[in-house]
């Protein structure tokens, strides 16, 4: 087995993306994560890449990514394991200071960590709910609605929004524009995540290459604002890949300034109805094991912990 460097994947990427698929097909959970993929399907960054080989068969993988510590991630095909490869790439990766992801936890991750001397330093945890709920909830005010407009002869509102109720007051809520919105959401999520290592740094460049996903839908990006045309304070993102039926919260963004208004609980709520709305049978998250505000607060909207993700270093 050798271990190589290339400092850009190039042809070699579609070999390191169906080793990934491979690896959580077999584990059933993704070994390296979204941002990683993206690296290597549609590279923006500078990044770090080992590929670990053997008679021109790859191995396994592992991607440093810049950062004070720099962050790693690695993945060893499934049949290949119990071979040294995942401690060779460790090894290889632990040349600089750096904190490694076991996605899951898996116990095979465990003990690699356990044997090269590292600890557990943070954890992600990924919560869900159904979505059952919100349906009936919204079934419930659209039969409400039409009985009320029988006796009134009013207009029947849309059933999706009854379950996140009005915004606060004074504030407007609208759906995010390609092209022109970009650099007031990378503003926005900056100053809301500014003491987190990885979604504090988004750049513009980082979320054109996700709008260039296939799962990307403007509309369920929310954008919420002072008032039409002003600089937005919260913001809302939902990611539903083609073909699955679960749908993630996948970035909830309040400017430090706008805290306290109940701009989240709103946002989160009109994020549960839509998904609701569009069949999806369970919705998910991902937030830091030692935000417990946030963790209550998604506890109270029905969530509950289902995996863990764990950073040792």
């Amino acid at each position: 087995m050798e271990l190589n460097e290339p400092r850009e994947l190039g042809a070699r990427a579609a070999e390191v993306l169906a080793l990934a698929a491979e690896v959580a097909a077999a584990d059933g959970v993704e070994a390296l994560s979204e941002q990683t993929l993206l690296d290597v399907r549609s590279p923006v960054r500078s990044v770090r890449h080992v590929l670990a080989e053997a008679g021109g068969e790859l191995l396994g993988y592992a991607q440093v990514q810049p950062g004070d510590p720099a962050s790693a991630e690695l993945a060893v095909r499934p049949s290949r394991r119990r071979a040294g490869v995942g401690r060779a790439l460790l090894d290889a990766v632990r040349v600089e200071p750096v904190s490694v992801w076991a996605h899951g936890d898996l116990p095979a991750a465990r003990t690699l960590a356990r044997a090269a001397g590292m600890e557990a330093v943070r954890e992600l945890r990924r919560m869900a709910r159904p979505l059952a709920a919100v349906r009936d909830e919204a079934a419930s005010d659209a039969a409400t609605d039409a009985a009320d407009a029988d006796d009134h002869d009013d207009a029947v509102p849309d059933a999706r929004s009854r379950p996140a109720g009005p915004a606060p007051a004074g504030v407007v809520v609208e759906t995010f524009r390609p092209g022109r919105d970009e650099e007031d959401w990378v503003r926005l999520n900056a100053r809301a995540f500014a003491a987190h290592p990885e979604q504090g740094r988004m750049t513009v460049a980082d979320l054109r290459a996700r709008e260039a996903e296939d799962w990307f839908d403007p509309t369920v990006l929310w954008l919420a604002r002072p008032g039409p045309g002003a600089p937005a304070v919260a913001s809302m993102w939902v990611k539903v890949v083609p073909g699955e039926d679960a749908g993630e919260i996948y970035a909830l963004a309040v400017d430090p300034g706008a805290q306290g208004r109940g701009l989240g609980g709103h946002l989160t709520r009109l994020a549960l109805a839509e998904m609701a709305a569009r069949g999806l049978r369970t919705a998910t998250l991902y937030v830091e094991g030692d935000n417990v505000a946030a963790r209550r607060t998604y506890e109270r909207e029905g969530f509950v912990c289902v995996a863990t993700d764990v950073q040792y270093r």
